[in-house]
């Protein structure tokens, strides 16, 4: 049994809060925190789609992600000449993780923008982010049938993502980043209500990692996911 700093069980994600609508002109947003991560996500709506899918007659759901300059113990630059690998990377990961339980025909020639600001990072940005997308881009669904925009919803299920990993020889659940700094093995998942797995992202950070150990940390991951998905219905129905 690892002995973790924080005093957590192996298999216990930190402490998760989701605060709804914090931007109030965005058409959709929440406030996450995952112990110390902090990340603010707004859905925006606009009418059209890239150019690319114009003859689709269906819409397109595309997300951005930033950290910000002190959400680090130094200050980073900002990154202006464009995002780099890593920030390409994880919006891509985002999108990809929002389209997978979104109907695009349902929200006809609309597109909506995800914006995933970092306040504060300890670790499990990029999970957090999905985590808080997935209630913003449900919020900014919901007023575009209050508004007439679409007749009905297009999201089909929520989405949410963690980060399991192991560290000291065993499999440990939502790693802040003391832990994954020095982790043997790093792992994303993303998973949906049904069950369904979106993605998986797992990197050897110091030699191979078996079959069991890989089962074991799929298992503590859809068991964290669960417990978002939880945190982000109560946080819909106001809880």
């Amino acid at each position: 049994m690892p002995d973790r700093h924080d005093g957590r069980r192996p298999d216990q994600g930190r402490k998760v809060r989701i605060e709804v609508s914090p931007a109030p002109y965005a058409e959709g947003s929440c406030l996450i925190s995952t112990g110390d991560t902090r990340v603010l996500c707004t859905a925006s709506v606009s009418e059209g789609v890239p150019p690319w899918r114009e003859r689709s007659g269906t819409g397109w759901v595309t997300a951005e992600y930033a950290m910000l300059p002190r959400a680090t113990h130094t200050r980073s630059r900002r990154e202006r000449s464009g995002p780099k690998g890593r920030t390409q990377e994880i919006q891509r990961l985002i999108g990809r993780s929002l389209r997978s339980v979104v109907d695009m025909e349902a929200m006809g020639q609309h597109t909506i923008t995800i914006d995933c600001d970092v306040m504060q990072a300890d670790g499990g940005t990029r999970t957090a982010s999905i985590t808080g997308a997935s209630v913003a881009l449900e919020l900014a669904t919901k007023w575009m049938v209050s508004e007439g925009l679409i007749e009905r919803s297009p999201i089909r299920e929520l989405v949410a993502a963690v980060s399991v990993g192991i560290v000291g020889g065993f499999p440990c659940l939502d790693l802040d980043y003391r832990e994954d700094s020095r982790a043997q093995v790093d792992m994303n998942l993303v998973g949906t209500e049904s069950g369904a797995l979106v993605e998986i992202q797992g990197t050897a950070e110091e030699a191979p990692f078996s079959r069991a150990q890989l089962d074991q940390m799929i298992d503590l991951g859809m068991a964290g996911i669960e417990t978002l998905l939880a945190a982000q219905a109560r946080a819909l129905n106001g809880g």
